[in-house]
């Protein structure tokens, strides 16, 4: 096992993580930015108003994105594990 083999499973993991976190936290971003413009609008200052839209928000994100995401998830444990007898031997 030489060191970019290591370097490029490890760049890998990192790049698909980020991959599959994207959907769930762009919309934590985006409902939080739209229930802080409603709050600067209404100059409401209460700081548990957007837990309940971000909850849905991203229950609703990985409802619809969640069969993606697993599929990654799936298709880069297969490589990772088919590769394992190349990197070691």
């Amino acid at each position: 096992m030489n060191p970019e083999s290591v370097m490029d499973i490890g760049r890998q993991a990192i790049y698909i993580t980020m991959l599959i976190a994207a959907p769930m936290l762009l919309t934590a971003l985006i409902i939080g930015l739209v229930v802080s413009i409603f709050q600067a609008a209404t100059q409401i200052n209460e700081a548990t108003l957007s837990f309940i839209p971000k909850l849905f928000g991203i229950l609703a994100a990985l409802v619809i994105a969640g069969p993606w995401m697993l599929t990654v998830m799936v298709d880069y444990m297969r490589q990772v594990f088919t590769s394992v007898p190349m990197l070691a031997g």
